[in-house]
């Protein structure tokens, strides 16, 4: 189901004053690009269905990370390569938060500090996981960044899978001791990554203000363990809740009000039990807050590491997952493996693969474009 409203009718209504709203080259060129997705001002392509024979028209898609329009594809083609990586062995969500006192270090140096969070989260689950009292091995960890919160203000914080277990020196897989909350104490984990976090951060940016790391160590840091997954192959429908998302989705827009320049959106509230409820904000508020989650050029948000890192998956994970094949919970032979990327079949039939037979620019098809479709499905016996 289309949404009836999107991020980019927003950025539309405001484009002479993009510049002025986020006072930053890089993101101002992000809100362009989202604005601009899927319309003729990119170009497009003239698709045909192999199963159906319809034609389809369709403008192109801006690829924009932080665009709510275009990140579905890209989506189900990372979860099918996950899937691909399924231990048989239960999986846990940890969530690392940082205290909003440090909003402004973000705002300043987002390469930096956001750096910082991904590496002191794994160097604190590292130190638990090579210590024989809590388990002995190594760990493996996918990590993904959020930097929002539900009312599009800054919150970042690292959404963790991790397998309940890891790789002993010598090779083998080696079942992790801690109970069904995580594999170790969070309380501690929480305290381990507040320090490690505090100074790496005097080192990188050592002109920061004494008073912000008083108050630093005056706050409990929140670290959040979920209960592990039921069956393995669950975690790939729950990773496709965190790894292309982006600040809003453009289902979440209620209304955009022309008159009063203002758009409603909905949310919910956590503070409430997760009470769903709206806001309102004028067009420049709405889209000031967006750009906020517009990463710096070339920042990696979906991290793998440990056994899970690409260097360590392209070697050795098939033998491992030969190791904790259960036939009751999982059969590495049969794990979804499309054979289409799910973006070029027919939206029509739902069968068919799709052609392209036509590109064009914002200029839009020349004028003897039919001759050169009949050419081109005269060669499939059309």
């Amino acid at each position: 189901m289309h949404p009836t409203y999107k991020v980019a009718d927003v950025l539309n209504l405001e484009v002479d004053h993009l510049q002025d709203i986020t006072h930053n080259s890089w993101n101002a060129r992000g809100l362009h690009a989202i604005r601009k997705c899927r319309t003729k001002a990119l170009g497009g392509h003239l698709d045909w269905c192999m199963e159906c024979n319809k034609l389809h028209l369709q403008f192109n898609s801006c690829r924009n990370r932080h665009c709510p329009t275009c990140q579905g594809h890209k989506q189900q083609e990372w979860i099918a390569a996950r899937s691909q990586e399924l231990l048989a062995v239960p999986y846990f969500h940890v969530v690392f938060t940082l205290p909003d006192s440090l909003n402004p270090v973000a705002l300043r140096n987002p390469q930096v500090l956001y750096k910082i969070l991904f590496d002191t989260v794994w160097e604190t689950l590292t130190a638990f996981g090579n210590n024989p009292k809590h388990l002995g091995a190594k760990l493996g960890m996918i990590a993904v960044l959020h930097t929002w919160g539900q009312n599009l203000q800054l919150h970042p914080h690292l959404h963790c899978i991790v397998p309940k277990g890891g790789v002993s020196k010598a090779g083998f897989w080696k079942k992790g001791k801690g109970k069904d909350n995580f594999l170790f104490s969070v309380k501690a984990i929480s305290k381990k990554y507040r320090g490690l976090f505090v100074a790496k951060l005097r080192k990188a940016l050592p002109d920061l203000p004494q008073s912000l790391y008083d108050s630093l160590f005056k706050k409990k840091w929140v670290v959040y363990a979920k209960p592990p997954f039921g069956r393995p192959e669950h975690v790939i429908e729950y990773l496709g809740r965190y790894t292309h998302k982006i600040a809003i989705s453009n289902h979440r827009i209620l209304n955009i009000n022309n008159e009063k320049s203002e758009v409603t959106f909905s949310l919910k509230d956590y503070r409430k039990g997760g009470q769903k409820t709206t806001m309102t904000l004028t067009n420049k508020e709405f889209i000031r807050r967006f750009q906020l989650h517009i990463l710096p050029k070339g920042f990696t948000r979906i991290r793998h590491y440990g056994f899970l890192s690409s260097s360590w998956k392209k070697e050795k994970l098939t033998l491992l997952q030969l190791q904790v094949a259960d036939k009751d919970l999982l059969h590495i032979e049969t794990l979804v493996r499309p054979e289409k990327s799910l973006h070029r079949i027919c939206p029509s039939c739902k069968k068919g693969e799709l052609i392209t037979l036509l590109t064009f620019d914002s200029r839009g098809p020349p004028q003897d474009y039919q001759k050169t479709i009949k050419r081109k499905l005269l060669k499939f016996n059309v």
